[in-house]
């Protein structure tokens, strides 16, 4: 019998990784995760959405989520990457569509995501992620109204025509990135377009059936579960910390991205405690939905300043975007839009606040060590940083709701974008799918209003 020595057993193992190798898969695993936590957001959307509506129309709000990230993620893969992040212009790409997953690929079209030796496989993928979240914000304002058709349409010309352009401008080497604009995350990039989107689809297709009375003075319109809605957004904060720290693209940057993360974590705990405050003292009673909807606004308002601020400024925004998103909602609903779930308040005022945020709150040290434009007012820095965030901010509002407004009007005049009195009324989950979301429950409720009849 043949003993082979202990050591000439081990003779055949790989040489251990070069350092550089070990470094690009580390980095790798670590985009490839938050990929994963901004994906698994859509879980978070799903549930907001469909707790925050009616039981009649929860099954079509928590569905079309799977239907419009489908949608998304084939007409990005298609053209939005490439318009995105490819070569180009200083105002969209004209290469790398039909992301074939290569390097070769990646460095022939993709010279602004070169810095990152992540895959470009896995560069997608985050990016797609973002794109849904976009997308998702969108359609917030088709809430309990709008047809099924128009998330297909929509949804693809949204994604090929609207978000990559802006995406383009700030994060692909385009006019915006070019001067200077902070936008780390996405405060403008994904929020405030989709929210914009969200704004012209709400005055495009009018308030819900009993929403406003004759006088003006609107309805409440209670969302069938606050326990959904709770739970939702408990899955967006912790899907934050692939959307904000995700975006460093690395792991090894002497551990920048747990930075990152304290900055959102901080602002958000503020937003949380300063909502629910400000209803308690508005209202007479701590209002649960205005302190969720103060914890997704600070979220949103800290994705454009989490790299670039100090941890006591992050608790200052946070609690600033929560207390004027608070406000902003109550003002609009007062001025007749029907917002079912306050997506331009929460992803588009916020978003206002949190990119106007890094022109005061921006500190010299940590804009040299992201890279991108200079510090904020209080630091020293004029009114250079956030004229620079102030003039991106208009030219992604104007052109996200010009070129909604477009398509959303030609919809509207061809197929039509709501659906028909007594559709709404039965419900979209009926209307649309042909079954409740909550069947038990719906049928409980329409045998007891025949007997009432």
């Amino acid at each position: 019998m043949l003993v082979l020595p202990a050591t000439a057993a081990f003779a055949a193992d790989p040489a251990p990784p070069e350092p550089l190798q070990l470094q690009a898969a580390i980095n790798s695993v670590w985009v490839m995760l938050a990929a994963i936590l901004v994906i698994f957001m859509q879980a978070g959307f799903a549930l907001l959405e469909a707790g925050s509506t009616r039981m009649k129309n929860a099954g079509h709000v928590a569905g079309k989520t799977i239907l419009t990230f489908g949608l998304c993620a084939i007409a990005f893969w298609a053209f939005g990457f490439g318009l995105a992040f490819g070569d180009g212009n200083e105002f969209f790409g004209t290469t790398g569509f039909f992301v074939t997953g290569l390097e070769e690929q990646a460095k022939a079209a993709f010279s602004s995501l070169a810095l990152s030796d992540v895959p470009i496989s896995i560069k997608f993928l985050f990016q797609l992620a973002f794109a849904g979240v976009s997308l998702a914000i969108a359609w917030g304002g088709f809430a309990e109204r709008g047809k099924l058709p128009v998330y297909f349409i929509f949804g693809v010309l949204y994604t090929v025509l609207i978000y990559p352009i802006v995406a383009h401008w700030v994060w692909g080497g385009g006019w915006l990135a070019k001067i200077g604009m902070q936008d780390f995350a996405g405060s403008t990039v994904v929020h405030l377009q989709g929210a914009t989107a969200a704004l012209v689809a709400t005055i495009l297709l009018k308030p819900r059936i009993g929403k406003f009375n004759k006088d003006g003075t609107p309805n409440l319109i209670p969302g069938h579960n606050q326990v959904l809605s709770v739970l939702g957004v408990i899955i967006l904060w912790i899907g934050w910390f692939g959307f904000n720290p995700g975006s460093t693209l690395s792991a090894m940057n002497d551990g920048f991205f747990g930075y990152i993360a304290l900055t959102t974590n901080m602002a958000t705990a503020a937003g949380a405690v300063a909502a629910l405050v400000v209803s308690w003292m508005y209202f007479g009673k701590a209002d649960i939905p205005s302190m969720l909807n103060g914890v997704l606004a600070a979220l949103v308002a800290i994705t454009a300043s989490c790299a670039f601020v100090e941890t006591w400024a992050a608790i200052v925004i946070g609690a600033a975007a929560a207390i004027i998103t608070f406000f902003t909602a109550q003002w609009f609903e007062k001025a007749g839009l029907d917002d079912p779930i306050f997506a331009f308040s929460v992803h588009g005022i916020a978003g206002v606040v949190g990119t106007l945020a890094t022109g005061f709150f921006a500190t010299p040290e940590l804009a040299a060590k992201v890279g991108v434009g200079g510090p904020g007012l209080f630091y020293g820095g004029g009114f250079h940083q956030l004229g620079v965030q102030a003039l991106g901010l208009a030219g992604a509002f104007v052109f996200v709701f010009v070129l909604s407004f477009i398509i959303l009007g030609l919809l509207k005049v061809t197929i039509g974008l709501r659906v028909t009195e007594e559709e709404e009324i039965i419900g979209l989950d009926l209307s649309e799918h042909g079954t409740y979301g909550y069947p038990e429950q719906m049928k409980k409720l329409q045998d007891q209003s025949n007997v009432s009849a």
